[in-house]
């Protein structure tokens, strides 16, 4: 099993839409994806996201495959109209960690 994780650093003056991300942005993903073997998502939300011990992520975004190959072939595909989307809810670059889960 494979994890892709899209990180968005928590900065300062930044924002980020958590409705739309949740409500539009990751159906969006979850409909275009499922048909290339999207297993499930999961959205994560700080919860010390300003302050002493404040994450350096303000949120991230995992999307499960059994390969690689098969988000490379669904994000070849459908990666444009993602982000396109971003503006809608976050002007912030994320970052991508794709993981092999190992247990």
């Amino acid at each position: 099993m494979f994890r892709v994780s899209i990180l968005y650093p928590n900065e300062p003056g930044k924002k980020f839409d958590w409705d739309h991300y949740i409500n539009k942005h990751m159906v969006l993903v979850q409909e275009r994806l499922e048909p290339f073997g999207l297993v499930r998502t999961e959205v994560d939300k700080a919860v010390t996201a300003e302050g002493p011990g404040a994450s350096p992520f303000i949120g991230a975004g995992h999307l499960y495959f059994d390969s690689v190959e098969d988000f490379q072939k669904g994000f070849a595909e459908h990666g444009a109209e993602f982000m396109a989307d971003m503006p809608n809810y976050t002007d912030i670059m994320p970052q991508i960690q794709i993981s092999e889960i190992v247990k």
